[in-house]
């Protein structure tokens, strides 16, 4: 069975993410946060409470300016979870019903904690480290369950870090990727950049429609107060 672990690593140095988007992304600031929207929409209410228990010490730890290591994913995962710890898996994992094995050797958390320190190479557009960063929380599978969920916040961690908000995260989450697809990853990273641009315009035009209805209020013409009006003449 392949070792989609192997595979990624091996992928993950074909993608030339320094070109895949455009090399700046000014900050972006969303009307709602897609993220939260989200996971509100979890039909298992304790799962989704764990993970907007763990997104917003996401947030938190961004804010502290607090650097993506293990210890963090971690601590995000365990939050995910429900439980005190949770430690680097300690066999191959596997996913899809078996299908998917991540392998597992001596040098395999020191390679996880040496891609996560990459997840803040300022030579990187941050679309393309946010999309990195992901597709490393879920090829290296660090953790016996809960990767998928800690891939989404890890995402979201990068980007925060690069000012970047999101209003609509699902097309990301849900689409299901392929460790053997360099194409697909650079694919990842663009539909990030796109997903802010897009998020940016709407904001745009949120504020466009306040300030359209807010000067329209301040020109109607008020009712004169304290004076009846005439009486008609017949």
């Amino acid at each position: 069975m392949p070792d989609q672990l192997t595979i990624w690593r091996r992928v993950r140095e074909q993608v030339p993410w320094r070109e895949v988007v455009p090399p700046r992304l000014n900050p972006v600031t969303a009307v709602r946060d897609g993220f939260t929207a989200q996971a509100a929409a979890a039909e298992d209410h304790r799962r989704q409470s764990l993970l907007l228990t763990a997104y917003a010490d996401v947030r938190q730890t961004e804010a502290a300016g607090d650097d993506l290591t293990p210890d963090l994913t971690a601590r995000w995962n365990a939050m995910l979870r429900g439980i005190p710890v949770a430690p680097f898996r300690r066999h191959p994992a596997y996913a899809k019903n078996g299908r998917d094995r991540y392998g597992l050797d001596s040098g395999t958390p020191e390679q996880y904690e040496s891609c996560l320190s990459e997840a803040a190479d300022p030579a990187i557009p941050t679309a393309a480290r946010a999309a990195r960063a992901y597709l490393d929380i879920a090829f290296f599978h660090p953790y016996d369950d809960g990767n998928a969920r800690l891939a989404g916040l890890v995402l979201h961690f990068v980007l925060l870090r690069g000012g970047i908000e999101l209003d609509d995260v699902r097309p990301l989450l849900t689409i299901v990727r392929r460790a053997d697809d360099p194409e697909g990853a650079a694919g990842l990273a663009r539909l990030i950049h796109g997903t802010a641009a897009a998020t940016h315009r709407r904001r745009l035009r949120s504020l466009e429609t306040h300030h359209a209805a807010a000067a329209h209020r301040a020109v109607e013409p008020r009712p004169r107060r304290g004076h009846a009006d005439p009486p008609s003449v017949r």
